[in-house]
């Protein structure tokens, strides 16, 4: 690859964008990175307050889903590289609002491959397109076994199918088009500055506010958890050293039972705040599970970890901790995050109304 690239991250103010962003930002500043957010409510440019002046960073509000913005991005920068992020990802959602899922998920995606296709067709050379995508849609696993890269897809829920929809958009213009794509299919993400609506956020907010912790069905689904900042990293080394065409899982080889998982955060949560042992689990309440609850996913990470030297680098419960610290030092995110107030931020940042 070359010392000098121009890359778009799509969906950079999000959670895992901005780890991605922050990353290449300081790891690489001979690259221009332009972080192309459309700011809908996961998105947040205090993510990235820390490089947000950084001389190789640019942020541009576009939407995925309006063909002109991405143009005028493509025209204004004249990028090498994709790495698409950019998604509607939380699966409740997905159950209330299919059609969104699809327009984002799907169309927008394909908006992206076709501008890159029209931009970059005419010399191929050096391009990447990089498709960050989840383990979600394999389906759901019995007591063992794991996903490989050559596991059917078998989504269930609307979230799963739209993922499942757009990998399959994108290897097909790999194969149809030559367009040098590669696709990531990753386990669950943990970690500082996660929107409070998936588990380990919402939870630590609820302990902090006293709130109910609500456990779908019985408890016992397991899912295969990795650190933000090890995802970062693994999409470092696939994107300088992955081959095009190809598929690389990512995983933590973490499995946690979600009221295991639960049950550790409340005494994390109880030795953190200094409350008596216990007093966090006594807001673990059991709710109706959601449709198509997905039991058991696993990943199997050896390709990456064989063929690109890359492994998980922290213990969960070291992540875990480590997250909670996080949270519990950054009440004023957490807070803003949750009443919209990061909108204000944005305006007074880059509005030039």
């Amino acid at each position: 690859m070359p010392n000098k690239r121009t890359i778009i991250v799509t969906g950079g103010a999000g959670f895992i964008g901005s780890h991605v962003i922050r990353r290449f930002v300081t790891r690489y500043p001979h690259y221009k990175i332009i972080n192309l957010d459309a700011l809908t409510y996961a998105g947040n440019l205090e993510n990235l307050r820390d490089i947000e002046n950084a001389p190789n960073y640019f942020f541009e509000r576009a939407n995925i889903l309006h063909t002109e913005e991405i143009q005028g991005v493509f025209a204004k920068y004249d990028p090498d590289s994709i790495i698409h992020l950019a998604a509607e990802s939380h699966v409740d959602r997905s159950i209330l609002s299919p059609l969104d899922f699809v327009y984002t998920n799907i169309i927008g995606t394909v908006n992206l491959l076709n501008v890159a296709k029209h931009e970059w067709l005419d010399n191929l050379s050096s391009k990447r397109f990089y498709h960050v995508s989840t383990d979600e849609v394999y389906g759901a696993l019995g007591e063992t076994g794991y996903f490989t890269e050559k596991t059917s897809y078998a989504p269930n829920s609307p979230y799963s199918a739209s993922k499942a929809s757009s990998d399959h958009f994108v290897r097909a213009y790999g194969e149809t088009y030559d367009l040098p794509v590669v696709i990531t299919n990753c386990s669950n993400n943990y970690g500082p500055n996660q929107f409070p609506e998936k588990l380990i956020p919402l939870f630590i907010n609820n302990i902090i506010t006293k709130r109910p912790l609500p456990v779908y069905g019985d408890g016992l689904y397991t899912r295969d958890w990795l650190y933000v900042k090890d995802h970062a990293a693994a999409i470092d080394h696939i994107f300088h050293e992955g081959k095009n065409r190809e598929t690389y899982n990512i995983g933590g080889n973490n499995e946690w039972k979600n009221i295991e998982l639960v049950k550790l955060l409340c005494r994390l949560m109880d030795d953190k705040l200094g409350n008596t042992p216990g007093t966090s689990e006594k807001l673990i309440t059991y709710v109706k599970d959601r449709p198509g609850h997905d039991r058991r996913y696993a990943i199997d990470a050896s390709k990456v970890e064989q063929e690109l030297g890359w492994k998980p680098s922290i213990s969960f419960e070291e992540g875990l901790a480590q997250t909670v610290d996080w949270y519990l030092q950054n009440g004023e995110w957490l807070k803003n995050v949750t009443t919209g107030a990061y909108q204000q931020y944005y305006k007074g940042q880059y509005s030039s109304e």
